[in-house]
C-alpha cells in the first residue's frame, strides 16, 4: 500500500526546506574553493556538482524521515518489539562463543589470505585500534551507561595511562606486564580525584566539569616541558616483547626462537590478543559487577538519584566508584596506545578523542555491552575504509579526501540515531534482576 498522498505532501515540502537550508549552508563552502594561482592571488573556482550532491542527500534524507515518522507507531516498532520477546535472547545463546572464536580467528586468517605485509594493516588498523576503542567505550560505558554520569572528559584519563607508561618506562625500568596495572591505577586516581568535585554535579553540568578536566590535563600536557616535552611529546621507550622475547630479526627474535620465518606482523599480532584479552576482562567485570550491588546501585543512581538517595545509598561512593573504575580501563588503554604508537603527544588526547568514545557508548546504547562494541566497529571500521575510498577523487576531484568526513558521517549517524532509536543500536537489555514466575505464570 502506499503512503497517504498528506503524508507524502509534507514529505516533498520539508525535504525541499531542508535541501534550500542545506545549499544555504553549504554554498560558500562546498560550492567555491579558493586556491592561489599563478600570482599567489586567490582565485574562486566552482564545484556545482558536488554542491547538488549535498543538497540532494539533505532532500533524500529528509524525505525519508518524514514518511518513517509519519509511520504508524506499530509498524516503527515492529523490530524493537522483535528483539524483546521471550525466545529472542535464547535463540542468540551461540552468538557470543561464534563471535569470539571469529576475534581469535581473525588475524589468524588474514596472515593466511594476505600474507605478512599486507596482513600489517589490517591487523593493526582494523584488529588492534578497534579491540583498543572497544576497550574504552565498555570503560566509559560503566560512568555513561550504567551509573547515568555523562563523562565529556575521558580522553583525560586515557592520556594519564599512555603518558605514565612512557614516562615510567625509563624511571623504573619495569616491564610492560608490571606497568600496566600501574597506569591503570594511576588513571583510576584521577578518575577519584575528579569525582570529588562533581558529587552535587549532575547532567550538563556534570559533562561541563569533566570537559574542563580533560582541558586542564591537555594543557598541561602541552605546557609542562621538562617533563612531557610539550607539543613533541615522548618516545625512545622500548617496545613490545614476547614475554622478553624481542620482535626483532636475528637468533635472539620471537621468529628465531619458535621457527619461523620473521615478520612485522608477529608483534601487531601479539598486541592484538593483548589487546582482546583485555577488553574480554572489561567485559567480564562489567557483566559481573551489574550483578553484584554496586551494580545494582549505579543503575538505581543512573534512572533516579533522588530516589536512590531515598533508599539509603550513598551516591558519594557510588559515583567515585563509576569515575575511577571506567577510569582504570582507560589507563590501561592508554599503556597499550603507547606500546603500540611508540609515541605519545597531547594531540592524541583532544576532546574530538572524548566525543567519539562517547558517541560509541550512545550510538551502541548505553548500557549494552553488545551494542558498544558494534558501535565501535562501525565507527572505527568506517572510519579507516574513508581511507580506501581514493576512487572518489575521479568524481569530486583529485584534492577530495573522504577521511575529512568522518566526523560528519559521525554527526548523521547521530541525527539518525535519534530520530530511529533513541536507545542505541541495541535497545532492549536484559533486566539485572527479575521476580520469580508466580503460579508457575512467567
Amino acid at each position: 500500500m502506499s503512503a497517504p498522498q498528506p503524508l507524502l505532501s509534507r514529505a516533498f515540502k520539508e525535504a525541499s526546506l531542508a535541501a534550500v537550508i542545506v545549499g544555504g549552508l553549504s554554498y560558500p563552502i562546498i560550492a567555491f574553493r579558493a586556491e592561489p594561482d599563478f600570482n599567489n592571488a586567490l582565485a574562486l573556482t566552482s564545484r556545482w556538482p558536488l554542491f547538488f550532491i549535498f543538497c540532494g542527500l539533505g532532500f533524500g534524507l529528509r524525505f525519508l524521515l518524514t514518511l518513517w515518522s509519519g509511520r504508524p507507531k506499530a509498524a516503527r516498532g515492529e523490530a524493537a518489539l522483535a528483539l524483546e520477546k521471550p525466545g529472542a535472547t535464547s535463540k542468540n545463546r551461540w552468538l557470543a562463543p561464534l563471535g569470539l572464536a571469529a576475534l581469535i580467528a581473525y588475524p589468524i586468517v588474514i596472515l593466511v589470505v594476505l600474507g605478512p605485509q599486507a596482513a600489517l594493516k589490517w591487523v593493526d588498523t582494523f584488529g588492534v585500534q578497534i579491540l583498543l576503542y572497544i576497550l574504552l567505550g565498555w570503560g566509559l560505558n560503566i560512568a555513561v551507561g550504567l551509573a547515568g554520569l555523562l563523562d565529556l572528559g575521558y580522553a583525560a584519563f586515557y592520556a594519564v595511562g599512555a603518558y605514565a607508561y612512557a614516562l615510567l618506562v625509563p624511571l623504573t625500568g619495569l616491564s610492560f606486564w608490571a606497568l600496566l596495572p600501574i597506569c591503570g591505577l594511576l588513571a583510576a586516581f584521577w578518575g577519584f580525584c575528579i569525582g570529588f568535585p562533581v558529587l552535587r554535579l549532575r547532567g550538563d553540568y556534570l559533562a561541563i566539569v569533566t570537559l574542563a578536566f580533560a582541558e586542564i590535563v591537555r594543557i598541561v600536557l602541552v605546557n609542562w616541558d621538562v617533563v612531557t616535552h610539550g607539543e613533541a611529546g615522548l618516545f625512545g621507550f622500548p617496545p613490545v616483547t614476547f614475554f622478553g622475547l624481542p620482535f626483532i630479526p636475528g637468533p635472539r627474535g620471537f621468529a628465531a626462537h619458535f621457527g619461523l620465518p620473521f615478520a612485522a606482523v608477529h608483534k601487531l599480532i601479539f598486541l592484538y590478543f593483548v589487546v582482546l584479552a583485555l577488553a574480554l576482562l572489561a567485559n567480564f567485570v562489567s557483566i559481573r559487577l551489574r550483578r553484584l550491588p554496586l551494580g545494582r546501585a549505579w543503575e538505581a543512581l543512573r534512572e533516579d538519584e533522588i530516589a536512590c538517595r531515598a533508599l539509603g545509598l550513598d551516591t558519594a561512593n557510588i559515583k567515585l566508584t563509576a569515575f575511577a573504575l571506567g577510569a582504570f580501563f582507560a589507563g590501561i588503554a592508554g599503556c597499550i596506545f603507547a606500546l603500540r604508537q611508540g609515541v605519545v603527544s597531547p594531540s592524541s588526547f583532544t576532546f574530538n578523542e572524548s566525543a567519539t568514545i562517547l558517541a560509541i557508548v550512545v550510538l551502541g546504547g548505553r548500557g549494552s555491552q553488545w551494542g558498544v562494541a558494534l558501535a565501535a566497529v562501525l565507527i572505527v571500521g568506517a572510519s579507516e575504509l574513508l581511507r580506501e575510498l581514493s576512487f572518489l577523487k575521479a568524481i569530486f576531484g583529485p584534492d577530495f579526501d573522504p577521511a575529512q568526513y568522518r566526523m560528519l558521517l559521525v554527526g548523521l549517524a547521530m541525527v539518525a540515531m535519534m530520530n530511529f532509536r533513541p536507545r542505541g543500536i541495541v535497545s532492549a537489555r536484559q533486566p539485572t534482576i527479575t521476580l520469580p514466575p508466580v503460579g508457575g505464570r512467567a
